[in-house]
């Protein structure tokens, strides 16, 4: 229930314009650094120097104005740019309906190609995030097409929660490319997902086995201690090295389990993401972990007349 009501507020304009004027704008930069490139770039540098991985995303999605999506294709070309300059251990995450995906096919593929041609030029790698289950077909569609077009630096993202999510991890070991597994995050009717945490972690955990096996260094995204550690068995009973795939965590959620794989010899990537669109994804990150609301909400006591009663440092369970 707190799930679906946090999606609900993540989709609100009311909830979006009461929030957007709190502390909470200060209080996100925890899990979003900033609304800069410049502010993105000290973060993947910290990242790094903790021995951390990074991929970098600029916050949106759906766009429909040709001028905003421009501008989307603008800031990934200048994020590439800067992680050659810097020499940073950084690749990107972007989303197809960000780069104008609804406006057309031709914008699309005009906006997509520069990106797509700065990554090459700079031996770069890109990953396509997913969206929600009205866009799963044609972000693989759109996928394969890139791919058959020779692009071999990209990867792109799978749904455990969706029941088609096996035949789909499937399709994209068979072609060689590079999938990252995550639970998913946004509100799915029963009739396409998974609606049980317990079936959404079996799925996970299978689809996990298939992409060890059989799939091109894959990313298991995951908080969750039981997923990790089903994960690493798995890995150790079928002598898969930690070379072999990567764990990747969100930026600000579970630093202590991210420090405690980089010393066990793991790969660890963060999604770091920036921008000012910040609200809806922020929302929908406290949504996989509801956890999440019991760190800000002490965010917000610590901050107040009354924060010596709050108890300091991370635990566990923090976020």
């Amino acid at each position: 229930m707190l799930r679906n009501g946090l999606i609900f507020l993540s989709e609100s304009r009311a909830a979006k314009k009461l929030v957007t004027g709190t502390a909470l704008r200060g209080m996100s930069r925890r899990f979003v650094p900033g609304d800069t490139v410049d502010e993105l770039v000290s973060a993947i540098k910290d990242a790094n120097s903790s021995g951390l991985s990074v991929t970098a995303n600029y916050l949106g999605e759906g766009e429909k104005n040709e001028a905003t999506a421009r501008q989307a294709g603008d800031r990934y070309s200048a994020i590439l740019d800067r992680i050659g300059e810097h020499g940073l251990n950084a690749n990107v995450s972007l989303k197809f309906t960000q780069l104008g995906q609804a406006i057309s096919d031709d914008f699309l593929a005009d906006n997509l190609g520069r990106v797509l041609d700065r990554a090459r030029d700079l031996e770069a790698f890109i990953r396509f995030d997913m969206e929600s289950s009205d866009y799963t077909e044609r972000t693989l569609a759109a996928f394969e097409d890139i791919w058959a077009a020779g692009r071999r630096n990209i990867g792109v993202v799978l749904q455990a929660y969706l029941y088609r999510s096996a035949l789909d991890v499937a399709r994209m070991n068979e072609l060689g490319a590079r999938v990252r597994l995550c639970k998913g995050a946004y509100a799915e009717p029963a009739e396409v997902a998974f609606q049980e945490r317990s079936e959404v972690d079996g799925s996970f955990v299978s689809l996990m086995q298939m992409l060890l096996k059989d799939g091109n260094y894959p990313a298991i995204a995951t908080h969750d201690d039981a997923m990790v550690e089903a994960t690493v068995a798995y890995a150790k009973q079928h002598r898969i090295g930690p070379e072999r795939f990567e764990f990747q965590m969100l930026y600000g959620v579970r630093r202590d389990l991210q420090a405690s794989l980089v010393k066990g010899g793991y790969n660890v990537r963060v999604y770091i993401p920036f921008g000012k669109a910040w609200y809806p994804y922020l929302m929908r990150r406290l949504a996989e972990r509801p956890a999440n609301l019991f760190f800000m909400t002490g965010s917000v006591v610590r901050e107040s007349p009354l924060g010596f009663l709050w108890p300091r440092g991370e635990g566990k369970n923090s976020a």
